[in-house]
């Protein structure tokens, strides 16, 4: 049992099993290998701030066009300094012992504004020939001018790639700072020590931005699915709201149809043939309609979903929904404009429906408001605006029109009537919802 388990372990060929410690290595130098060497010169240009922050927002518009380059005049800044350093510090005379060192402490950290990694290898290269030109030996191997200029670039390359690129940086520095100290150890002053732990603090700093970015992203996107994942769902409950509505609407109207058809052969005196065959056609075809209506409803019904007792509310009950608001705070009143007449009785609720969730909004969102309800009869269907004040009670906090579930019911209803809404703030501070749904004309309405 024990040869034939190890038999199987090896791996095929013969070849021997990788140790973890070889395949730890092995992806270490992928690693390095991908982050410093892989199009390691590659043009990567810096871009420009974003001035969309909550500060940022408040400056003029002339002002934010400069503030989106603040990251290349801080990084251009930090080189003109390091210039400065290493041409103070200079001990080469005039000349060109002079122009060298400044322009290898500028171009390093001019250059990570282009090329971030290459400006790493092109200030490990230019420091040998700082120290050099500069004739400054009291600091080896970093001159005052490599000093700053290394660190600089270590921290905007770091900002600029990933936490893992920062750590193969800081260890290829100290790799090159010990073993220049231990070319010249004991002979002249050594700082790669204070180097390293400057850099280590620096680049700390940044792998902790990171992190807190990454989580802010994070959270961003789970959210923006979070949100997106509750208004499809509030969307698909709307929808069975209004589907078990309507079947209780039309199931009344198909049950009076399949009734009158069977009834209607006996109100009549000696009946064709040709006519009862027809309502029984007709009594036939409305309970096949009521049959397939309740199995398509079944799909999108709850387990626990009872049918209402009483009849689906209409226009007609807005009087008692008005009343019920009242004794709840608000302040409403009601205007009905043109000829009152009987709807169909799916306008009549999806009307009365878009009334309620309205006036609900209002008590949710604008406390102490008051309200008006204007419904107005045209020829060609139902106009319904609802409209309320500003708020007037602060002890509660306003939420934002159109951000919650209501608004998206509403559309559901006047979409699948084909109807029009809009929404909107009013100009004192207030909202509306004006709607329109459109009733085709019954026979001789248009010529009375």
């Amino acid at each position: 049992m024990t040869e034939t388990t190890q038999t199987q372990m090896k791996p095929p060929g013969g070849a021997k099993p990788r140790s973890p410690e070889f395949r730890l290595a092995a992806d270490a130098l992928r690693g390095l290998r991908q982050d410093l060497f892989h199009d390691a010169f590659a043009y990567r240009p810096l871009p420009r701030m974003r001035v969309d922050g909550p500060l940022a927002r408040r400056l003029p518009e002339r002002v934010k066009e400069y503030a989106a380059w603040s990251p290349h005049a801080v990084i251009t800044a930090c080189g003109l300094l390091a210039m400065a350093v290493a041409s103070t510090a200079n001990q080469g005379g005039p000349g060109i012992g002079s122009l060298v060192p400044s322009l290898l402490a500028l171009l390093p950290v001019l250059l990570t504004l282009v090329r971030p990694v290459g400006a790493f290898w092109f200030s490990m290269a230019a420091t040998p020939f700082a120290a050099v030109f500069s004739g400054s030996w009291g600091a080896w191997p970093w001159s005052e001018g490599a000093f700053i200029t290394h660190l600089v670039v270590l921290t905007v390359v770091a900002l600029r790639t990933r936490p893992r690129t920062a750590a193969w940086m800081w260890v290829l520095t100290a790799w090159y700072g010990f073993m220049s100290e231990s070319l010249v150890a004991g002979r002249i002053g050594t700082n790669t020590a204070p180097l390293l732990f400057l850099s280590a603090l620096a680049l700390l700093v940044v792998t902790v931005l990171h992190v807190r970015r990454t989580a802010e992203q994070e959270v961003t996107a789970h959210q923006s699915e979070t949100a997106q994942e509750r208004s499809r769902r509030t969307l698909l409950e709307e929808r069975t709201t209004i589907a078990r509505e309507l079947h209780d609407v039309v199931a009344h109207h198909m049950s009076v149809v399949a009734i009158q058809a069977e009834a209607a052969p006996y109100r009549v005196e000696n009946p064709p043939p040709e006519l009862e065959q027809a309502f029984v056609t007709i009594r036939e075809n409305a309970v096949a309609a009521l049959t397939e209506l309740r199995r398509v409803l079944g799909v999108v019904r709850a387990a626990d979903y009872e049918a209402p007792d009483a009849p689906q509310p209409t226009l007609a009950d807005l009087g008692a929904l008005l009343a019920n608001v009242r004794e709840a705070g608000l302040s409403v009143e009601k205007t009905v404009t043109g000829a009152v007449r009987e709807l169909p009785q799916g306008v009549e609720l999806s009307a009365y429906r878009i009334v309620q969730e309205a006036l609900s909004n209002t008590l949710r969102h604008a406390p102490g408001a008051t309200a008006r309800v204007e419904i107005g009869y045209v020829l060609g269907g139902l106009g319904l605006r609802i409209v309320n004040g500003p708020a007037q009670t602060t002890t509660l906090v306003k939420s934002t029109h159109g951000a919650g579930h209501g608004i998206t019911g509403m559309r559901e209803r006047v979409t699948m009537l084909d109807g029009e809404m809009t929404t909107g703030e009013t100009d004192d501070g207030g909202y509306e919802v004006t709607v329109f749904l459109p009733v085709p004309l019954r026979a001789g309405e248009e010529s009375g």
